[in-house]
């Protein structure tokens, strides 16, 4: 009974380096998959008012796009950051148009 313990710490000690490689991306389909994980999260926490886990999810993106960008072309990862920031603002500009609208719409 006393062994358990120690085969316990052992198997987390041998497990941790792996749940460490598997949040770095190993390729483009993990990268993609990761991010589409990332904006999923981002919406569920906006449509939840949840603004600050959204921020930082956002900089996880963020943060992941830029790791996975590295070895990409210039111009390419410009063009890609771009897209993805005018996809972030249009959605931010879409949920302010809306609170204002129901601002309006309300009985003084």
């Amino acid at each position: 009974m006393l062994l358990k313990p120690c085969f316990l710490a052992l198997a987390l000690t041998l497990a941790l380096p792996a749940f460490a490689q598997s949040a770095e991306p190993s390729d483009a389909g993990d990268c993609k998959a990761q991010e589409a994980a990332l904006e999923s999260d981002m919406d569920l926490a906006r449509s939840r008012g949840q603004m600050l886990r959204r921020r930082q999810l956002a900089e996880a993106l963020s943060a992941l796009q830029a790791r996975c960008n590295a070895t990409a072309p210039s111009k390419a990862v410009r063009i890609e950051k771009l897209e993805q920031e005018i996809k972030t603002l249009r959605s931010e500009l879409e949920r302010a148009e809306e609170q204002l609208r129901s601002l309006k719409n309300e009985s003084p």
